[in-house]
């Protein structure tokens, strides 16, 4: 699946069973709710903190989710992610080019 095809599967199902796209202050809300979400399984995974009894470390779901909220917002702002993405690539290449190679503190 492609990110422009992703957007027009979210639009349709927002379209056919969420009724409307909530407002982007609410999908601003949704998307730091979410990150908070991913972070929080990281942080255990992966970090110092334990799971919770009952917890789960479904890293997948958590990724998806933050996914869905940032591709709801786009397509309500008019974002096209596929270009927006291929721009942002094209900065980080121009910009770091040649600086992470030579960050002393990367090399192992």
């Amino acid at each position: 699946m492609t990110i422009k095809e992703a957007q027009q599967q979210v639009d349709q199902w927002i379209k056919t069973y969420g009724v409307r796209y909530f407002s982007e202050l609410t999908n601003m809300a949704c998307l730091t709710e979410e990150v908070g979400e991913l972070a929080r399984v990281i942080a255990r995974k992966y970090g110092d903190q334990s799971f919770k009894a009952g917890e789960d470390a479904n890293l997948e779901e958590e990724m998806a989710d933050v996914l869905w909220v940032l591709i709801c917002l786009a397509n309500q702002t008019g974002v096209d992610l596929t270009e927006a993405f291929r721009q942002s690539m094209e900065k980080k290449t121009n910009r770091d080019s040649i600086r992470h190679i030579q960050n002393p503190k990367l090399k192992a």
